[in-house]
């Protein structure tokens, strides 16, 4: 078995190849069911759009944590007037702090003093400690807004980009997967149920931006590999494209797995133990993006692009040409096997011998005794060839064939003798 240290220079030179392309109907059935269950996700759980893009008001105020505090907030809340809110307790290893932070909808100036007077004296909070962040509605709005055109703007020059450097279709496949892995952080959000904030939307841009990182490797490979492919017969376009994904695969995995390390760290330590909610909110999206971004480049961006050029009528004669040359390759093999053991030992007749070296494996494979022009006529019929005529008694050098359709000069043809009858002329004994 091959050392780890040995596969990316394998899977280089093509000595290893793992077939990505060619199963692609099972990498879109996967992020076919990914997909769905973000769908669903969004539709019945819907995102928790934060105060920023809905509006609201937040107050947050020293405390410790338990469960009857907890439903004591919100008892107080909405009595004050501030409807119904959403209490969530922060906790930070930064000072030893705990603190309470409550969410509501869009209040008035006036709603907003009751609830903040009726916190401080049902809590005994100093009004220092009590801090009242307030957005309105069309403040919300604006952010939408603003996040909206610059994802929209971000995925045009996306393309316009990638149709200049490259071509149409690589920017179509590059803008599928994009936006694949915009469904599915945003289906994780949903699931998970954390705030949507201006962060999560700089995160998303970034790991968008990280996910046509790889892509556009990827694709530089891809074009290199298939530059001047339609002017042989080598490979088809899709074969190319495989090979392009497994020069570039351990490098794609290497430099996700670098930018996951510290992205974990900040997610599942950072998060957990400081308790930092916009902390939090940033590296659930860059994690989850990038992994989607990762498998999206490598086993959805290729294949689709691999897909759409193979709908092209040159790639289309190309892999007709390169499966006739597979398949004609594969017939002669079988018919120079099925001639070989059908006439393991037969007769021959003299004076039309195959003088054949060590280079002709066919012919070795015949078993005892020389091959016949019948013999090698039967090969050339196989292999579509057009052979000379070999006259009687005319020996026939390595690597010509003689044509039952060529007429033979001489007498009628004898029958064949046997093999002991073979090996010396015909009316002369053998001599002792």
């Amino acid at each position: 078995m091959a050392r780890l240290s040995e596969i990316p220079g394998r899977l280089y030179r093509g000595e290893v190849s793992l077939q990505i392309v060619r199963r692609q109907k099972m990498w879109y059935a996967i992020s076919g069911l990914i997909l769905l269950i973000s769908i669903i996700a969004l539709l019945v759980r819907g995102l928790n759009f934060g105060v920023d893009f809905k509006g609201g008001s937040t107050f947050e105020f020293p405390g410790t944590y338990s469960a009857s505090t907890q439903g004591q907030i919100s008892r107080v809340v909405t009595d004050a007037g501030g409807g119904s809110a959403q209490v969530t307790h922060v906790v930070s290893t930064i000072g030893n702090s705990q603190s309470w932070q409550v969410q509501t909808g869009i209040l008035s100036n006036a709603q907003n003093s009751a609830v903040e007077t009726a916190l401080e004296n049902a809590f005994h909070v100093a009004q220092k400690n009590l801090v009242v962040t307030s957005v309105g509605a069309s403040w919300g709005g604006q952010i939408t807004d603003k996040a909206l055109e610059a994802l929209i703007i971000f995925l045009v020059v996306i393309v316009i980009y990638l149709s200049i450097a490259f071509e149409w279709k690589m920017a179509v496949a590059a803008f599928v997967a994009l936006l694949h892995d915009i469904l599915i952080t945003v289906g994780v959000y949903a699931l998970i149920g954390f705030s949507v904030s201006p962060t999560s939307v700089i995160g998303l841009l970034t790991i968008l931006g990280y996910s046509l990182y790889d892509t556009v490797v990827v694709f530089d490979k891809v074009r290199e590999n298939t530059a001047g492919l339609l002017a042989s017969s080598r490979s088809t376009y899709s074969q190319a494209a495989n090979q392009a994904l497994n020069q570039t695969l351990v490098r794609s995995i290497n430099t996700s797995v670098i930018a996951l390390l510290p992205v974990a760290s900040i997610l599942f330590v950072g998060a957990g133990i400081l308790g930092a909610g916009e902390l939090k909110d940033l590296a659930l999206v860059l994690f989850v993006g990038m992994l989607s971004g990762t498998y999206s480049s490598i086993c959805i961006a290729t294949p689709v692009l691999a897909d759409l050029k193979e709908r092209e009528p040159q790639y289309k004669a190309l892999a007709k040409r390169v499966q006739l040359r597979a398949s004609g390759g594969r017939a002669a093999q079988r018919a120079a096997a099925k001639a070989a053991a059908a006439k393991p030992g037969a007769s021959r007749r003299p004076g039309r011998q195959v003088t054949g070296g060590p280079e002709d494996p066919e012919l070795a494979a015949a078993g005892p005794g020389d091959e016949t022009v019948d013999d090698l006529a039967d090969e050339a019929a196989v292999e579509g060839t057009d052979t000379d005529a070999v006259a009687p008694g005319e020996p026939v050098a390595a690597g010509q064939s003689a044509s039952r359709s060529t007429p033979r000069p001489g007498p009628r043809q004898q029958p064949r003798r046997s093999s002991a009858a073979k090996r010396r002329p015909s009316g002369k004994k053998r001599r002792r």
